[in-house]
């Protein structure tokens, strides 16, 4: 799947099959379903999940516990809009 076709699919009432856990929350987050996206990525797991979660506490403005999960994720803390990280993440995990 194109990072194209997956913005599209947000317009459905659910995500595509087969998307990982971090790309469903990602999908969730597109549709502005927050506590949907971060109670997927409470339960999973791994550096895919810990950069969705940063990017959500992102969204709610708690940056400390955002700054936890980029260091959980190896990745550093993102600076620019969040527009233009959630499509970063999106081209990264597809």
């Amino acid at each position: 799947m194109s990072p194209s076709a997956f913005k599209r699919s947000l317009v459905s009432k659910k995500p595509p099959g087969g998307l990982s856990p971090a790309l469903t929350a990602l999908w969730w987050a597109g549709k502005d379903d927050w506590d949907k996206a971060h109670e997927i990525v409470m339960n999973g797991s791994g550096a895919d999940c810990a950069w969705v979660h940063a990017y959500l506490h992102r969204i709610e403005g708690d940056f400390d516990n955002a700054g936890y999960w980029y260091r959980r994720a190896r990745r550093a803390k993102a600076t620019g809009g969040l527009k233009a990280e959630w499509t970063a993440i999106v081209a990264a995990l597809l």
